[in-house]
């Protein structure tokens, strides 16, 4: 396992640089949202999100892998101290990137008015035009993260994600305010992401004058356009073929669910979501890459614990969180919006489903596969994905509104994930610890079932429930992982390892693992 932690330290270390920006941007956004859906109330919050729905669809189309090649690209050429390859995959990629968005932000606003009738809502035309500029605005946003990606400046892609939120959120907020409604909601998400879009590309800026200096200024546009190209559009066609199917539960929603205020109540649902997304992708961003730098044929032991010890953290971590959050939707969303969202907490409990299959390897699988090479089996599963998708959804929402929709969601993505498992299975013969998956399932279950029947008879306001329900579900949690033994001290000593890279977070971590090592000792010595 020594092996494996070290590449887990390695990848924590850039992995804490996109960690703050995390934390703080979903921090300004999760806050701004909440003011937002307060100020505009269900139905023009659905509207909201209908209008930014067919620019995001566009946009779906821009990228065709350039900037999944431009990460690959100028990480191997900044490995070969090649500045001239990195000065021309920078420039290309952006190059190409607004070119694209450009086409396509136009094609949006063209079809604004089309758009606006097939939703079956002709007054929000002026919202689609307004939010078509995401369609461009939004390439400058990927080119730059792609830029400091590559570059392992995470720092930079922090400080542009910040900027966004803070400046979407404020100007969003203030437009609201001022009478605006939709459309000043609407104009502040296109400015803030302009905002953050030209930041990014001054700073992607910066970065490339402290290039060292190069003896060929040849840039080769056109043929750094086609290499990136051929190793980026296959990678590119499952996103692209993913997004599209996001994009067509959007049009289908729009269609058959004509209550402004499910909708609205639904993107509430999913903002609240974040909240195991944000624990989700650190876990990712740490520990997951390893993949990439193993061979599976010289590193097969390597690569076993790679894989089982991430699927056991990332469960660990992302499995409580998510039933907690299914256990407290109700005082939790009955805090922020009192009863203005009855729906939402039905919704956010639903949409948090997909997380539990975290314990089974769910934020493991793909990365494996894809970090292997095998890219083209993650695109059968892929298209066995929207061959489901495309019909399922048609059927369920049509018939269920918002609850076949997030039904479908979930459907859709289990036979790709079984079949991912059977294949690494097969392929590189590890699988997940199911002892470990169980105990992790069994600890997070009961302490979920005990917090919601507790916080249930509570006859409190919601906040006061939100904060008891809390500390019931850690405090249960915490008792059962040990009595369990879900959690050794072996994974505690491995857990500080990894710890030791993450900066500011070492020291309140092992202030966690210290209490959680001596109630362990507690619990053994009686």
């Amino acid at each position: 396992m020594s092996k494996a932690t070290e590449m887990a330290r390695v990848s924590a270390k850039g992995g804490f640089h996109l960690l703050w920006g995390l934390v703080l941007s979903t921090v300004i956004s999760a806050v701004g949202t909440i003011f937002i859906a307060r100020l505009l109330g269900p139905e023009n919050m659905g509207l909201y999100a209908i209008a930014l729905a067919a620019p995001n669809l566009f946009s779906t189309f821009r990228d065709w892998g350039v900037t999944t090649a431009m990460i690959k690209y100028s990480a191997e050429y900044n490995n070969e101290n090649n500045v001239a390859k990195i000065r021309s995959v920078f420039i290309s990629g952006l190059v190409f990137e607004i070119l694209v968005g450009l086409a396509l932000s136009v094609l949006s606003l063209v079809l604004s008015q089309f758009l606006a009738g097939f939703y079956g809502r002709p007054a929000i035309v002026q919202l689609i035009q307004i939010a078509s500029l995401f369609v461009l605005t939004g390439a400058l946003v990927n080119t730059a993260s792609a830029a400091f990606t590559g570059m392992e400046k995470m720092h930079l892609n922090s400080i542009m994600l910040i900027v966004q939120s803070l400046v979407k959120t404020v100007l969003i907020i203030a437009f609201v305010i001022l009478g605006l409604g939709t459309l000043g909601a609407v104009m502040g998400f296109s400015i803030g992401v302009i905002f953050a879009g030209t930041i990014g590309v001054l700073l992607m800026y910066v970065m490339y004058r402290s290039l060292p200096k190069s003896t060929s200024s040849k840039l080769e546009l056109m043929k750094t356009i086609k290499i990136m190209l051929k190793y980026g559009l296959p990678v590119s066609i499952g996103a692209i073929l993913s997004g599209f199917l996001t994009q067509f539960y959007s049009f289908i929603m729009a269609i058959f669910v004509t209550n402004n205020a499910s909708i609205g109540n639904y993107s509430v649902a999913l903002n609240f979501v974040v909240l195991i997304t944000f624990f989700a992708t650190p876990v990712t961003t740490m520990l997951f890459p390893a993949f990439s730098k193993l061979d599976a044929q010289k590193d097969k032991e390597t690569l076993k614990n790679v894989f089982q010890y991430s699927v056991k953290y990332a469960a660990l971590i992302v499995m409580p969180v998510t039933v907690m959050v299914m256990a407290l939707s109700q005082p939790a969303i009955g805090t922020i919006f009192e009863n203005r969202y009855v729906q939402a907490p039905l919704y956010l409990a639903l949409l948090s489903v997909i997380y539990l299959f975290s314990a089974l390897g769910s934020l493991s699988t793909g990365s494996l596969i894809n970090g292997q090479g095998y890219t083209k089996y993650n695109l059968k599963l892929t298209l066995l994905n929207v061959a489901i998708g495309f019909p399922l959804s048609f059927v369920l929402i049509s018939q269920f509104g918002i609850i076949g929709l997030i039904v479908t969601t979930i459907i859709v993505s289990l036979p790709s994930f079984f079949l991912s498992l059977r294949f690494i299975k097969r392929k590189f013969g590890v699988s997940i610890d199911w002892v470990s998956s169980a105990k992790i399932t069994f600890s997070s279950v009961v302490a979920g079932v005990l917090t919601y029947m507790a916080v249930s008879q509570l006859p409190f306001s919601s906040p006061v429930q939100l904060v008891i329900g809390v500390v019931v579900f850690v405090v249960a949690f915490l008792l059962l992982a040990i009595v369990t033994r879900t959690v050794s001290k072996a994974d505690l000593g491995n857990v500080r390892e990894i710890g030791n890279a993450m900066g500011p977070l070492r020291k309140p971590l092992t202030i966690v693992l210290n209490l959680i090592e001596k109630l362990m000792n507690a619990v053994q010595n009686e």
